[in-house]
């Protein structure tokens, strides 16, 4: 195998030193810069295009939610047990449900040591609700709390993190499904999946640890195996004897950064899973989350077929797959029908050592070892690009009234991620008008994929392809996506992948005023 130097950084047996974290970001060619306000002539996250937006939108039933954010200690199975912060004392998170076309209101209370905030992954709702610290709402410091507010006009499968720092790598996630008064799917049973990455409190890491590490281009070997087989050893660089995780052909290279100790299937362990109970026969619809940090995940149900019926909320074309792989932020929904025994339902670590479990059990019987890999992951998994939007979904044609390019920029040597080689600064805005058919043009100029979240809106992949809020953009490639510029403010583009978010890859777009 090939030797690229600070390729990865790995967990090792003794505590990493801690640093501050360095946090930016980047931009494109020549957005706008804003005035010593923030506005620069686009609309506030809480001015009247917002507000009347927001009004436009129905407002029924309030379904009313606390949230507490607070520091704890989580067992994640055989006998694993981290310090880490989390939503109420349990990861995932509560989940939250409410009503498309409904209202939902969520009091957070910050019991952190830090200041946070609350993202509410790919919902179109109002601007000044959208959880973006000096950008969209001022951070809600230790010991305070405050209140969001906002209509869910569209059903689906979503999620909530921090967009604060690193927090997102720690244990504040949840799931959020809004659901369809009218919901034309028929299923028996239901199952939220959220998947992750899990290195918090392992060894004395926390996430800002390894960002350090990363940035200083170390090597940190030495073996992070918590007990459930999941750990990496001594890999760190480069030539790995024996081991699997360096790269992977779907994502065209480099898989991530982190080989991380564990891998979770709704905060638990693969040697100690979840077990999800239903009777031969029931059509059970599942519902997949990667809510992880740095790694994309391969999943199947061994001895299942999938059918594929909306990613990112949206629904799509229905497709029959034996597995399908997951970016970080993005969501399917996949239809099953249950057979008789116990099943796994395996989300394996793309282009890393590692995996996920949880079982289906609809019989008596002793469960598949926790190192049994199904055969449905050993072909080539679904990904976005071979979906179609539905019908009902679909944007109208329409050629773009502008174009926004976005060169995504950096490299693992320099571990400086960026958008158009620049920082992040908030008040750097691309400018865009309500009203306009808007397309964004990711050139992704590094050797890595890059998971691209668009914050308030969603986007249709070319030729007819699915509704999506987060897109993978292979190594050297260009993707194109279009969206309708209807829901005013200033909103996030940036990598999912927390650590280059967290280094420099994001920037704003901005509504004129």
């Amino acid at each position: 195998m090939r030797s690229l130097p600070a390729r990865r950084t790995v967990l090792g047996a003794a505590a990493l030193a801690a640093t501050g974290l360095t946090a930016g970001c980047a931009e494109r060619g020549h957005p706008d810069t804003a005035d010593a306000e923030g506005t620069g002539g686009h609309v506030r996250p809480d001015g009247p295009e917002v507000r009347a937006a927001e009004a436009r939108r129905p407002h029924g039933r309030t379904r009313r939610v606390r949230l507490t954010a607070t520091r704890t200690r989580l067992a994640l199975g055989s006998g694993v047990t981290v310090p880490t912060w989390a939503y109420g004392n349990r990861i995932p998170g509560q989940e939250v449900r409410a009503t498309a076309g409904g209202t939902l209101e969520v009091t957070l209370a910050n019991h952190l040591p830090a200041a946070t905030s609350v993202h509410w992954h790919g919902l179109a709702l109002r601007n000044d609700m959208d959880g973006v610290p000096g950008l969209t709402q001022r951070e809600i410091r230790p010991g305070a709390d405050f209140t969001y507010r906002f209509a869910v006009p569209d059903p689906g499968t979503y999620w909530f993190h921090p967009h604060s720092g690193l927090q997102r790598d720690r244990g504040l996630y949840a799931p959020l499904i809004v659901e369809d008064p009218r919901e034309p799917l028929r299923y028996d049973k239901e199952w939220v999946v959220v998947l992750d990455d899990w290195l918090d409190g392992v060894d004395g890491a926390t996430p800002e640890t390894v960002l350090a590490a990363l940035h200083r281009g170390m090597d940190h070997g030495g073996g992070a195996d918590g007990g459930d087989g999941d750990g990496t050893g001594g890999h760190g660089s480069g030539d790995a004897p024996g081991m699997p995780g360096t790269g992977s052909p779907v994502l065209g290279g480099d898989a991530g950064d982190v080989d991380y100790p564990h891998h979770l299937v709704n905060g638990r362990t693969r040697t100690d899973p979840e077990t999800f109970r239903a009777k031969p026969g029931d059509r059970i619809r599942i519902r997949l989350i990667n809510a992880g940090g740095d790694t994309a995940y391969r999943v199947a149900l061994g001895g299942h077929r999938m059918t594929v019926t909306h990613t990112d909320g949206y629904p799509v074309g229905h497709t029959a797959t034996d597995a399908l792989l997951l970016g970080m932020g993005e969501r399917y929904d996949v239809l099953v029908t249950a057979g008789d025994g116990v099943f796994p339902l395996t989300a394996l670590a793309e282009g890393k050592q590692g995996a996920a479990r949880a079982l289906l059990r609809t019989a008596p019987g002793a469960a598949p070892p926790a190192a049994a890999r199904p055969e449905e992951l050993s072909g080539t998994p679904l990904t976005a690009g071979r979906l179609t939007a539905a019908d009902a979904v679909r944007l109208a044609p329409r050629k773009p009234d502008r174009t926004v390019t976005l060169r995504l920029t950096g490299s693992m040597a320099r571990y400086d991620w960026g958008i158009g080689g620049r920082q992040y600064d908030p008040r750097r805005r691309h400018p865009v008008t309500a009203g306009e058919r808007v397309r964004l043009r990711f050139v992704n100029t590094t050797g890595m994929w890059h998971p691209m979240h668009l914050h308030g809106h969603t986007f249709a992949l070319p030729d007819g392809g699915p509704r999506k809020d987060t897109a993978i953009v292979l190594p050297g490639r260009t993707l194109e996506v279009d969206f309708d510029a209807d829901n005013p403010g200033l909103w996030l583009v940036h990598c999912h992948n927390v650590y280059h978010s967290g280094s420099g890859m994001m920037t704003v777009l901005g509504y004129r005023g």
